[in-house]
């Protein structure tokens, strides 16, 4: 379902500042694999993902999703392609529309718009039913404005927001890292449930390293814009934090993981 082949990005070149984020980095994600992603900070996680989604362009290799190259297209245009949660709740809805009206958006992602009447009957009946399965009550206050929601409903929402439309390929970027940890586990909780319902290809970066060995069929670890463990079935099965940290250790030469990972 995805392909990255060799790709390298460097932020201001050719200046005292000059970063090269990813280093010839190449990844292959199955189609309905789950995987999740850890990393210190300025490991490359979140270039990666930007990349993927084309919130830039990569400076050398190639971005492949379901046998169609992206490389050069444009974030809008991979957007057909592709369904993402931010870290910051406020990103990925509308704040001032209803929770019916930011759904009626993401259901016609990628189809031509018209003057027809925004949301139907039957819609509208979908609506509540995708959002009951979410227990958190929103379907009974579809016109509410999405701004008045709770950071952890609002999260909810856009993860429902990024799947209602089957994507090709679905981007987590530390979805749960802005929450308290009861709302955290719940959102986790439905992530989960929504990727194993319909089978969603699925990258999701954590600091959370338990979080990182109990969810998905794989995981791998960046560090200086590459991959430097790569593990599933009874690797990543028998994985503990403890033997992660060590790992960790032993790639960077430090017995001092990132305070992130730490505190996580």
């Amino acid at each position: 379902m995805l392909e990255i082949r060799n790709i390298t990005k460097v932020f201001n070149k050719n200046t005292v500042n000059e970063k090269t984020a990813l280093k010839k980095l190449s990844l292959s994600l199955e189609d309905g694999e789950f995987i999740t992603v850890i990393g210190g900070n300025g490991s490359g996680k979140s270039t990666m993902l930007n990349a993927i989604a084309g919130v830039f362009p990569v400076d050398e290799g190639r971005v492949v999703i379901d046998g169609v190259d992206v490389t050069r297209l444009p974030e809008h245009k991979r957007a057909a392609y592709i369904g993402r949660v931010f870290q910051d709740p406020m990103m990925g809805t509308a704040a001032k529309m209803g929770i019916e009206e930011n759904l009626a958006l993401a259901f016609r992602r990628g189809q031509r718009r018209s003057l027809a009447w925004g949301i139907t009957k039957s819609e509208r009946e979908h609506y509540c039913n995708v959002l009951e399965d979410l227990g958190l009550g929103l379907e009974q206050r579809l016109t509410s404005k999405v701004g008045l929601l709770s950071g952890g409903q609002r999260q909810a929402l856009t993860l429902l927001m990024a799947t209602l439309k089957k994507p090709k390929l679905l981007l987590l970027d530390e979805h749960t890292a802005a929450l308290d940890p009861k709302t955290a586990a719940k959102v986790l909780e439905i992530t989960e449930s929504l990727i194993k319902r319909d089978k969603l290809s699925t990258l999701m970066v954590t600091h959370n390293m338990k979080d990182a060995i109990a969810l998905g069929s794989r995981l791998i670890m960046l560090y200086d814009g590459r991959i430097v463990i790569d593990l599933k079935g009874e690797e990543k099965e028998n994985l503990t934090v403890e033997k992660l940290l060590k790992m960790f250790g032993s790639i960077s030469g430090s017995d001092e993981a990132d305070d992130k990972l730490l505190l996580s």
